[in-house]
């Protein structure tokens, strides 16, 4: 089968992530006074951020939740702040090893390339920015979590990029990401290949469970998957 469209995530797959991410979800925790294990954000590293946040309250400060109804939504408020001024200043933003080059190929192939994220619309526009993929003919199109009724591991982000991009035939998309929900979103959307990556919040072990169709350790492997597909 050839295929018609890869959908990448952003964070940790795409785009370099020194841990960024799980320190601004710390820092907004800690500023409502919860101390958060940097091991338990990394399990929700790939959800509507306002879903992952109610994941974690609900396993450190259930409590809390019942006693102030809008404290989800501050916490949430304070993470893309911070994520926002992060991204729009970080000097070493930059794209993964060997990203360019595989949207280059999928390009050359007749390959639709498409990203879609955890993050909302106002943290991910500076990350296009600042990378130039807002205005480069590589990426065909881009769907964030709140752009949808629910983000992963639900399939509308990758429904939304087919009907931009006009790919019809979901076993003809590849969906590629470093986390247990990229690869149940691709399940629960009927990709034809799922493929995970190391080079994010998951370890190979930690990726293993979930079955992806391969498990890669650099985006520079990917050709070969799709080749095969």
């Amino acid at each position: 089968m050839i295929a018609e469209l890869v959908v990448f995530d952003i964070a940790g797959t795409t785009v370099f992530d020194n841990g960024n991410v799980n320190a601004a979800f710390r820092s907004a925790f800690s500023k409502a006074g919860v101390t958060v294990d940097p091991a338990d954000v990394d399990k929700v590293m790939g959800y509507r951020k306002i879903e992952a946040i109610k994941i974690i309250m609900e396993q450190y400060a259930s409590d809390a939740i019942a006693g102030n109804p809008g404290l989800l939504d501050h916490i949430h408020d304070v993470f893309v702040r911070d994520m926002v001024q992060f991204y729009e200043n970080d000097e070493v933003l930059q794209p993964l090893p060997h990203a360019i080059e595989v949207f280059e190929w999928l390009q050359q192939h007749r390959i639709k390339v498409a990203l879609d994220t955890g993050f909302t619309r106002e943290i991910t526009t500076p990350i296009l920015r600042r990378l130039g993929w807002d205005t480069t003919n590589l990426i065909q199109a881009v769907s964030c979590s709140d752009e949808v009724p629910e983000g992963r591991p639900y399939p509308y982000m990758i429904q939304s990029l087919m009907a931009q991009t006009g790919v019809t035939d979901v076993k003809k998309v590849v969906k590629v990401g470093d986390t247990e929900v990229d690869i149940q979103e691709g399940r629960n959307a009927g990709c034809g290949l799922v493929v995970a990556v190391t080079t994010g919040a998951y370890s190979r072990e930690q990726l293993e469970p979930y079955q992806p169709d391969h498990i890669i350790d650099s985006l520079r492997e990917l050709p070969a998957k799709i080749q095969l597909f």
